[in-house]
């Protein structure tokens, strides 16, 4: 089947996890959804992409709660050959002086109009391989530093090989954060030549040429979140690959870092949103780091909103930008289809936790993954101001997010998140709902009145739920950090909250902004609720029509892929 998409060049967009399915767990959070949402823009508009990933059999994980409000983590596999086509094609990667065979599978995406992209999950999991190799693409995320290398190798030299393989024409690669920069090292060595000057045996890198194939999306300006390696675990797992000097120059002098790899690799770098570009300069100086803001797929939008939509703008689900045009519609027709929304996450939440919600009460919404810079306990900073709040103008609050297995911290989050649902459920319900995932991040997204994102200044490189809230007409209150700077329009599209400084000062702040502002707007003008109504269409007009994929998608073939 992939021989039809071999027929022109392609753009070759290299991710370590991508959103395909919400059955399909090949993803765990914020890069894998935006990967997703790359693809499906890509696919609407018909660029010539080709997506490779790792087909993750075993998957993230599904998340429970025990009694005390702890994270339990479940499997959650897939079976690849339920959604995709095994490929005939194998390659080898060299891993611990021997040869890895790294399979296949080929996965469809299908856009609105019925564009077609490819997504190629490598797989490691064949007779020829020894057991321990044949697991190496089972686990997202999981297993030591050698088993995240060696998945890395066999993403980055093993994905490359394979488009080969497959007859591939590769115009430029795109590195979606630095999961995959080994790619780099197999370019180099595809691009290399002999020296008269050099000693026998030693090449010489076209440096240059590998360059002006290469480009990188950096994600995170949180230091853990760039994968490093010690040398010697590199030179143990992958030998003479390329000589150690070469290496060391590009990736750093003591350890192997993938994003330094990257960044000196890569003609066109970018950050996700304006401040995140600005935050990574001062990272990593010396280097020109361009910013294109993310956005996300129309998909995101409820079936109501959607079919308003529709009878009103039609064209936006390959147009976005006709969103801008929303503030026509009639204040009854955008109220009545939230409702519909908010009864689906209140029947949700019901089923999953037992918590009932009031439909008339506004429901702030919080998910995403929980971690220390996520700050998702700030809302609970003062527990008796937050009572005497609700008690004046009654609120819920419904969570849900899931924390990396090996994060101890997020998991005490957790932990300490249902300890307050339980002080606080007499006053104010609040519901955790569990294994968030695609389907749960729409119903959420879709259902709530007020989308909070409270995260630690510089630290959120962009955000996209707040994105995916607005297509909904759902407004943000959050910290003026990532997306949020480029979005915020003081009571038209939301709020701030802070000023991105003092960040002792934000919870005061919230609390200020939520019981002087939002809460009255909110229950000011009864059922009508118009000055409310307006903000929703702020949020649509202004955020919903400028911050999505296709012009997300439009940048990168301007800016990067076209150059």
């Amino acid at each position: 089947m992939h021989e039809s998409f071999i027929d022109r060049s392609r753009i070759a967009y290299f991710s370590m996890e991508i959103a395909l399915r919400n059955d399909i767990s090949t993803y765990s959070g914020g890069l894998g959804v935006l990967a997703g949402d790359t693809i499906r823009a890509a696919a609407d508009l018909e660029l010539p992409l080709v997506a490779v990933s790792l087909v993750s059999r075993k998957g993230y994980f599904r998340q429970q709660f025990d009694e005390g409000g702890r994270q339990v983590e479940l499997a959650d596999p897939w079976d690849p050959a339920q959604h995709a086509t095994p490929l005939e094609a194998k390659v080898t990667v060299p891993i611990e002086g021997r040869d890895v065979w790294v399979g296949g599978w080929l996965y469809v995406l299908v856009g609105h109009m019925g564009g077609r992209q490819p997504v190629i999950l490598l797989d490691t999991d064949l007779p020829e391989n020894l057991g321990a190799d044949r697991e190496l693409t089972h686990y997202l995320y999981g297993g030591d530093a050698a088993y995240r290398f060696k998945q890395e190798i066999v993403l980055g030299i093993g994905g490359t090989r394979m488009l080969r393989a497959l007859g591939y024409r590769v115009r430029q690669y795109h590195m979606n954060e630095g999961h995959s920069a080994l790619l780099t090292l197999e370019l180099l060595r595809r691009h290399a030549y002999a020296a008269e000057n050099l000693r026998a045996g030693e090449q010489c890198y076209d440096i240059p040429r590998v360059r002006t194939l290469c480009n990188f999306t950096t994600h995170t300006p949180v230091e853990a979140g760039h994968d490093q390696f010690s040398y010697e675990l590199v030179q143990r797992v992958l030998g003479d690959f390329i000589d150690i000097a070469t290496l060391q120059s590009l990736a750093g002098a003591d350890r192997l870092n993938m994003t330094h790899l990257a960044l000196n690799l890569s003609e066109y770098v970018n950050g996700v949103a304006k401040r995140h570009a600005e935050v990574s300069r001062l990272m990593f100086p010396g280097y020109h780091v361009r910013s294109i803001t993310n956005g996300v797929h129309p998909s995101w939008t409820s079936s109501g909103f959607a079919k308003l939509y529709d009878a009103h703008l039609p064209g936006w689900r390959c147009e976005p930008e006709l969103l801008a045009r929303a503030d026509q519609i009639a204040d009854a027709a955008i109220q009545d289809v939230h409702q519909q929304a908010k009864e689906r996450l209140i029947e949700r939440v019901r089923a999953a936790c037992g918590v009932a919600l009031q439909p008339h009460w506004p429901i702030l919404g919080f998910a995403r993954r929980m971690t220390a810079y996520k700050r998702p306990d700030l809302l609970f900073s003062d527990l008796d101001r937050l009572k005497a709040i609700a008690r004046r103008q009654p609120f819920q609050i419904v969570l849900a997010g899931k924390a990396h297995p090996r994060d101890d911290e997020g998991k005490r989050l957790i932990q300490t998140l249902h300890a307050h649902m339980r002080e606080l459920h007499d006053v104010i319900p609040i519901a955790f709902l569990p294994n968030y995932d695609l389907d749960t991040a729409l119903t959420l997204v879709s259902g709530v009145d007020v989308w909070l994102n409270t995260p630690l200044c510089p630290l959120e490189a962009s955000g996209t739920s707040g994105m995916k809230a607005a297509f909904n007409g759902v407004p943000s209150l959050s910290v003026l950090d990532g997306w949020w700077i480029e979005g915020c329009i003081e009571g038209v599209t939301g709020w701030a909250v802070g000023n991105c400084g003092a960040s002792e000062d934000d919870a005061q702040s919230l609390y200020e902004k939520l019981e002087n502002v939002v809460l009255p707007l909110y229950g000011g003008n009864g059922n009508e609720r118009s000055g409310w109504i307006a903000v929703m269409k702020g949020a649509i007009s202004k955020n919903a029509a400028y911050f999505n994929s296709h012009r997300m998608m439009r940048r990168y073939v301007a800016e990067a892929y076209m150059r």
